[in-house]
């Protein structure tokens, strides 16, 4: 692994101890978009890291539970300043950074998907196009284009963001892990 990389992902949960047990250097934001943001922040500034990889779970209702999926864009789910006659994901007034951020792939056996985040644990329909769900992927993405980083980001999915997600999560952590070390592995 290059120095030029730094490993972020939002809790110790998802990585069950497997990365540190390896002698992998993880660094962890904490759950949702402030948390993410800072930690991003302050992760590209101590490594002066080229690359964030972020490593991580998500719900979704399209892709099957324990599939990993690369995020190839991220969408702010609970941006909602509609009353205001903008459409829900749109920050207003910040012209230089779109509702959409979209990353460049990496992994080309791994299957697409564009990400919702939102400061709450998804278990219904997000109100924006989206096909998986997280709390801290949006922000990483624009700390990353703010920065000029480059973000890969990929989830694995651990539950159908239904009404038994957050069981699932909590099930599914392990396998998780495991399935995004080998993973990691793989990365020249």
């Amino acid at each position: 692994m290059t120095s030029d990389l730094a490993l972020i992902m939002a809790l110790p949960n998802e990585s069950k101890g497997l990365f540190e047990a390896e002698n992998i250097a993880v660094h962890y934001s904490g759950i949702g978009k402030v948390n993410a943001a800072f930690k991003a922040f302050e992760v590209i500034q101590k490594t002066g890291c080229k690359t964030l990889l972020n490593l991580g779970t998500a719900g979704s209702s399209y892709f099957n539970a324990h599939d990993l999926v690369e995020v190839t864009q991220f969408v702010q789910r609970d941006m909602d300043v509609s009353p205001l006659g903008f459409s829900v994901g749109v920050t207003p007034i910040d012209h230089d950074y779109p509702a959409e951020i979209h990353l460049d792939g990496y992994f080309d056996h791994l299957p697409k998907g564009i990400c919702g985040t939102g400061d709450n644990f998804e278990t219904g329909e997000p109100k924006v196009m989206c096909n998986l769900v997280d709390m801290e992927g949006y922000a990483l993405a624009k700390t990353c284009k703010r920065l000029g980083v480059r973000l890969i980001s990929v989830k694995y999915i651990t539950d159908g963001a239904n009404d038994t997600a957050h069981l699932d999560w909590e099930d599914n952590l392990l396998l998780g892990a495991q399935k995004l070390l080998e993973l990691y592995k793989k990365i020249d």
